[in-house]
């Protein structure tokens, strides 16, 4: 009997309620798909359930107080953050471990030296050197009840 009221106490029991758990069990912010793919396991989703249900508790989160986006898909609780630390902040305090993640990841590849003669010539075809220009002047056709 006991497992019957656990199971049912999971079910019953909301993502967004699940994913507060788990972070405040971690301690430490967590990627918005691993929140997930943990969430999925606890109630025992099938891939079907997953995909029908990934953009609810990504909105969940988004709506709830409690959550604070501290950066890239990084999910925190926003009580281990000053009230004074506004999101930028937040934000900046994870950044720093997201740039050295992509130094390493440059690092691995340092023996590739680039020069632009080896580029091929038939993609400067894709390079629009006047973009910026031409999409000021666009904008200046759009009027503000556009946007």
């Amino acid at each position: 009997m006991g497992d019957n009221l656990v199971a049912e106490r999971i079910r019953e029991t909301s993502m967004v309620d699940h994913a507060y758990i788990l972070l405040k069990q971690k301690g430490d912010p967590m990627l918005y798909t691993d929140l997930m793919k943990q969430i999925a396991e606890i109630k025992g989703f099938t891939q079907e359930e997953i995909n029908r249900y990934i953009s609810q508790l990504y909105t969940d989160i988004n709506i709830d107080g409690r959550f604070i986006c501290v950066g890239r898909g990084l999910w925190g609780l926003k009580q281990w953050y000053p009230t004074e630390m506004s999101t930028d902040s937040a934000i900046t305090a994870h950044l720093k471990d997201s740039i050295e993640e992509d130094e390493e990841i440059f690092e691995d590849v340092e023996g590739i030296d680039l020069d632009e003669e080896e580029l091929d010539p038939d993609l400067d075809e894709f390079v629009d050197e006047n973009y910026e220009e031409d999409f000021v002047e666009g904008m200046d056709s759009v009027d503000d009840d556009d946007l």
